[in-house]
């Protein structure tokens, strides 16, 4: 069994009279990368400040890498990396001279920066400004920071928010880099599809309640209470077929007749999961 690196039990936050998180329970393992799930209002960045030492509970216990969160100081980002939406860079900075700043912060060596810098597709620019980079690679920046020193545990809110799609794609595969080499990923996103492409785990939250917890599979497979089949034809016509002898049937004289282009079953995605649990898109 891996070992656990964030714990979260009976977890809960107010603001006065508004209940942010209520209750919540779930534990990431070492090396995986677990989806924070929910529309925009519904508690991810809350739970993120929490679990980085930037935000006290209202009541449970949570803990990253063995530390209580409310004990949390200085010296666990030595293994912790964070981007969120106010990670901002110095602008009038290079790019390389971003990184060296926190380099010398964290002890970590030069070198490191040229390497993140190639990996992370800057390397041409790291003599640019960092005001006169565009959005996409001013993330990339933040990101590279934010894996300057190697970190255990990484929180991403929302890392992908407003980029191009080939900038998301790279990004995307740098975390499944990262995770390849240990790192264990907490990401928030109300992207579903980027949820099902990269988490091992998600967890469903709404209202600052979990409704659901479980792999993206399993949770396609269990509210997939209508079994289906969508096939198309050599003709072009596609067909979607309810799960019975008959389109059993129908399916195997196609395969003879060597009549199908494609065949797929029809499981909802996590979009239509979290529509069926809440009753509410994800806005």
């Amino acid at each position: 069994m891996r070992k656990r690196v964030i714990e979260v039990n009976q977890l809960s936050k107010s603001f006065k009279k508004q209940h942010a998180l209520k209750n919540i329970q779930f534990h990431v393992s070492e090396g995986e990368i677990f989806g924070f799930l929910g529309p925009s209002g519904s508690g991810k960045t809350t739970t993120i400040k929490i679990l980085t030492g930037q935000l006290a509970q209202t009541s449970g216990q949570a803990f990253v890498l063995g530390n209580p969160v409310e004990k949390i100081d200085e010296s666990i980002y030595e293994d912790v990396g964070i981007v969120t939406d106010n990670s901002g860079l110095y602008e009038r900075l290079s790019v390389y001279n971003n990184l060296t700043a926190f380099a010398k912060l964290l002890k970590v060596k030069k070198s490191r920066i040229d390497v993140l810098l190639k990996e992370m597709g800057l390397y041409e620019h790291k003599n640019k400004l960092a005001n006169q980079l565009s959005k996409g690679m001013k993330q990339r920046l933040v990101l590279a920071r934010s894996m300057l020193h190697e970190p255990k545990v990484l929180f991403l809110d929302e890392p992908t928010s407003g980029l191009d799609p080939v900038t998301t794609e790279a990004i995307h595969s740098l975390l499944m880099e990262l995770k390849a080499n240990g790192t264990t990923i907490f990401l928030t996103t109300h992207n579903m599809d980027e949820a099902t492409k990269l988490c091992d785990h998600v967890a469903l939250l709404n209202d600052g309640l979990i409704v659901e917890n479980d792999s993206p599979k399993a949770l396609t497979l269990k509210y997939n209470k209508e079994k289906r089949y969508s096939v198309l034809l050599s003709n072009e016509v596609e067909h979607v077929l309810p799960h019975s002898p008959d389109t059993v049937e129908q399916i195997n004289q196609w395969l003879k007749n060597d009549e199908i282009l494609t065949i797929h079953s029809c499981e909802p995605d996590l979009e239509a999961v979290f529509l069926e649990v809440t009753g509410r898109e994800l806005i």
